[in-house]
């Protein structure tokens, strides 16, 4: 996990907390949608998710508002990785 924590340090995202990884990066849609939120709703409220894609989840960002998540994105050369928590 340590080779997030520059992109961690990009965000806002809490430093204490488990973390997980899920790569969906080889995942045709709704497949990185439904995985992600079936995850989140399987874990803990203290879980920090690290998603790893190939593109910005344009659809997920307003379903995870709806659930009260907060999320920041950041876009690498080779991914992009949305990094998921409860508040």
């Amino acid at each position: 996990m340590s080779g997030y924590q520059p992109l961690f340090e990009q965000t806002s995202v809490p430093t204490d907390r488990p973390r997980e990884v899920l790569d969906v990066r080889t995942l045709g849609p709704p497949q990185p949608l439904a995985r992600t939120l079936e995850r989140l709703a399987a874990s803990d409220d203290d879980l920090v998710l690290i998603q790893r894609n190939d593109r910005a989840p344009q659809f997920l960002y307003p379903k995870l508002e709806d659930r009260g998540y907060t999320y920041e994105t950041v876009e690498t050369e080779m991914e992009v990785v949305t990094v998921i928590w409860r508040e």
